[in-house]
């Protein structure tokens, strides 16, 4: 990343340990539950590995075919659940977003002398900055929102999110849209919402790279 190799090191640990946690919530909850958290961990350790510094390890060319592939088939599994809720949204949303910086950091796209998450720091991986920006106002939009619903109420900060105490027991709350606020909520406890919280951070960080 832009920030030197210890910005990468710092995600690709955050990212792994949030992928981990995620992956121990496939075994207990309802169905539905199972996977979502088996989403999210193919998200965190997806992001993981695209964070990975340059100097320590440079992906074959082909590996940014296959991120596009399993990526893009989450995409059409998160669309088929959508109407089930804003949280699958917020799959479909990453799983594109992951889609995207895969097809920019990719060897050959324009301007791509590197990749986001592996050091390019000579130069943006380039992008497309309408969209890009679009995806850097959902994730400020989405992090601002999650931490709100961490944070007590009584706060300013808590209040400015639109958190408070009953939107962390009762996973709700209003302000942005279901979309944003429903993907807080998402089902879990604390723990949880805190994982998604940082793969939000760590999902921002990278677009800002591109």
């Amino acid at each position: 990343m832009h920030g030197g190799a210890l910005a990468g090191w710092l995600l690709l640990a955050l990212c792994a340990v949030s992928g981990a946690y995620c992956l121990l919530r496939t075994r207990t909850g309802t169905p539905q539950e199972r996977s979502t958290a088996r989403g999210e961990a193919l998200m965190g350790f997806g992001m993981a590995a695209m964070a990975v510094p340059a100097a320590v390890l440079t992906l074959p060319e082909w590996a940014w075919a296959v991120y596009g592939a399993v990526f893009g088939a989450a995409a059409l599994r998160a669309l088929r659940s959508a109407r089930r809720g804003a949280h699958h949204l917020h799959h479909l949303v990453g799983s594109l977003a992951m889609v995207y910086m895969a097809v920019t950091m990719a060897p050959g796209a324009a301007g791509a002398g590197g990749h986001a998450g592996h050091g390019a720091a000579a130069g943006g991986a380039g992008g497309v900055p309408v969209l890009t920006g679009v995806l850097l106002l959902y994730y400020a939009l989405y992090v601002l929102r999650s931490a709100g619903h961490l944070i007590p109420a009584g706060t300013g900060v808590a209040s400015f999110a639109g958190g408070s105490t009953e939107g962390v027991v009762r996973g709700g709350g209003g302000g942005l849209g279901s979309g944003v606020s429903g993907v807080a909520a998402g089902g879990g406890t604390e723990l949880t919402m805190a994982c998604r919280l940082t793969m939000g951070i760590a999902m921002f960080a990278m677009l800002l790279t591109l």
